[in-house]
């Protein structure tokens, strides 16, 4: 396989560029950002609160405009009967930061959280947070090694070099200045990976549009040229299956600790609304140019091409078409921007998700469930052995796992049915437990796993209405695939069930108990009789109101806990930003 020496150079230019940043960040954090006093650990999860719009607005947008975002744009656009109709992340993660903004970011922001975890802790105890935390740490694994895979990908497609080796050295390198400098390297490297996306892309498209066998992109969005249409249609059979996953993307793309981490690293409450909304408005920007580029892979009469007479479609690689464009319709040294680019998304994505994993374990499992004590050194080495430990799992998956984008696929799935569902309880609803927390995972879980996961081969045991038996035909082995296609909103239902499961078991386990129905001592979750017990409270302090005794703010007796952690339900500074103290508050 021959190297090309030019593209080489390209991605060893770029990378050099993305370690000096990361390195200059984290030269730049120790040295101005935090004193000797101040939290190291704090400094690494979420910046010292103090990220500014124009770096927050880029780091958000450059967390949501990945790998995935810009080549899975791209091959929906391109996908026969598919299309722009099908072509969802653009306007579903657009709307979902949008509502995360307007009504998750405040909430979040003002109680001065440190973890998405945080409020699950508070409310349902430690094991409850445990049980939350692993699909949360599945998705965040799995993204990672899906993007990183396509990396290998598309690298081998433009430049001829190894897929193993490239990976592992794109990995690497977002693995230490993540490791150096927390979020502060991977904040000040998403401004320039962002930028490079945006040139990178923004460079291509001119070349690609004006090569001979590209027909008018104007025409072909109406007219079948070479294939149908590439604007796309919803048949009528299908709206419930859009519906249902364009619900996914919406409100399954706020539960996640990489949009948090910048919304809690926001200097004010405020300002992480408004970071929410500038990201909304980059990732409809930057989708432009994925999907002008799945136009004219559709557009393209490949047999006039270096490509060969096949197109990509019909050799299974349609989720190739954005490197394909770029190495076949675009002279070399301007493929080789377009490489940059497509590096530049993996690794604004890859890094996010490796810091917010380490961050969830060293805080919410480590420290505040089994090491309350923990110095803020100790949590520090903490994160860097765990920040080490994620990476290299999500680049053994990227290397080892076949399926990983199935695995992404479900995990993702359930970040929607189970931790969504459970953050609305904690943050809008009075008076959930663990019991209904208990009750609404396992509803969820059991709903969404029985509807099965074509990606992963997983056979459904639960026929939702409306589901039909689909045959796949893979081009060049001639294998034909039969699976189960559930075309009802089976997602979106499973969420609404955890929901619903979580609020009537809260109020029905309390009411057993409170009107002595059933005896105290069966209360083991120490969630309604004893919800103030050590278990629950994690060395909280109590305080009282009219209601009784609640748990308000989660402030350590003991200052041995660290600073970080004592600041965690107690700054100060971030609650006076609108006001409110506890939670209580948002629940009246």
């Amino acid at each position: 396989m021959t190297i090309h020496a030019e593209g080489l150079v390209a991605i060893v230019i770029f990378y050099v560029l993305i370690l000096f940043v990361g390195i200059w960040a984290a030269w730049k954090n120790k040295n101005s950002g935090v004193s000797e006093s101040g939290d190291r650990s704090e400094s690494i999860m979420v910046g010292g609160r103090d990220i500014g719009l124009f770096v927050g607005g880029f780091t958000m947008t450059a967390t949501w405009v990945g790998g995935g975002y810009i080549n899975g744009t791209a091959e929906y656009v391109y996908l026969p009967d598919y299309g722009l109709a099908w072509a969802q992340a653009p306007f579903g993660y657009a709307l979902s930061l949008v509502v995360g903004g307007l009504f998750f970011a405040k909430p979040m922001r003002s109680r001065g959280y440190v973890t998405m975890l945080d409020p699950f802790q508070q409310l349902y105890g430690k094991r409850m947070g445990g049980l939350l935390f692993i699909p949360a740490l599945m998705g965040e694994i799995f993204w990672s090694a899906a993007i990183l895979s396509a990396l290998g990908a598309t690298l081998s497609v433009i430049v001829d070099i190894n897929i193993n080796m490239s990976v592992v050295i794109s990995a690497l390198i977002a693995i230490f200045y993540t490791l150096v400098g927390g979020l502060y390297s991977v904040a000040y490297t998403d401004v320039v990976q962002l930028f490079c996306i945006f040139l990178g892309l923004w460079i291509s498209v001119p070349f690609a549009l004006s090569n001979p066998a590209v027909s008018d992109i104007s025409v072909t969005a109406k007219e079948e040229i070479y294939q149908s249409p590439w604007l796309g249609k919803i048949e009528p059979e299908d709206k419930w299956l859009w519906a249902d996953n364009f619900f996914l993307l919406v409100l399954g793309g706020i539960p996640w600790q990489v949009y948090f981490q910048r919304v809690l690293s926001a200097s004010s409450a405020t300002y992480a609304q408004v970071l929410s909304f500038l990201a909304a408005f980059g990732c409809l920007v930057m989708a432009v140019p994925s999907v002008l580029i799945g136009a004219i892979g559709a557009s393209t009469d490949w047999n006039q091409t270096t490509y060969g007479s096949l197109p990509p479609k019909d050799k299974d690689e349609s989720d190739m078409i954005l490197p394909i464009v770029l190495q076949h319709l675009c002279p070399p040294y301007i493929s080789f921007f377009g490489l940059g680019a497509v590096s530049a998304a993996v690794m604004s994505s890859a890094d996010s998700s490796i810091l917010s994993a380490s961050s969830m374990f060293a805080r919410n499992i480590y420290q505040l469930a089994f090491r309350q004590s923990a110095s803020d050194s100790e949590i520090v080495w903490v994160m860097r052995v765990t920040i080490f430990v994620f990476g290299a799992l999500a680049t053994a998956m990227a290397l080892l796992t076949g399926s990983v984008y199935g695995l992404w696929y479900l995990s993702s799935d359930l970040v929607y049915v189970i931790i969504f569902p459970q953050l609305l309880s904690v943050l809008f609803v009075k008076g959930t437990n663990t019991y209904g927390s208990v009750a609404g995972y396992i509803f969820g879980l059991l709903l969404r796993i029985g509807g099965g996961e074509p990606y992963l081969k997983l056979p459904p045991f639960i026929f939702y209405p409306g589901w039909v038996t689909q045959e796949k035909t893979h081009h060049l082995t001639g294998e034909v695939e039969v699976f189960i296609q559930q075309r009802f909103p089976f997602k979106s239902v499973s969420m609404m069930a955890s929901f619903l499961a979580n609020v009537v078991f809260s109020y029905l386990t309390k009411y057993l108990f409170e009107s002595g129905m059933l005896s105290h001592k069966y209360d083991f979750l120490d969630a309604v009789v004893s919800r103030h017990s050590k278990e629950i409270m994690d060395k909280a302090t109590l305080v009282s109101n009219h209601d009784g005794i609640i748990l308000s703010e989660m402030a350590p007796v003991s200052q041995a806990l660290g600073a970080s952690l004592a600041g965690t339900f107690t700054n100060t500074e971030a609650l006076s930003d609108d006001g409110v103290s506890s939670p209580e508050a948002f629940n009246n």
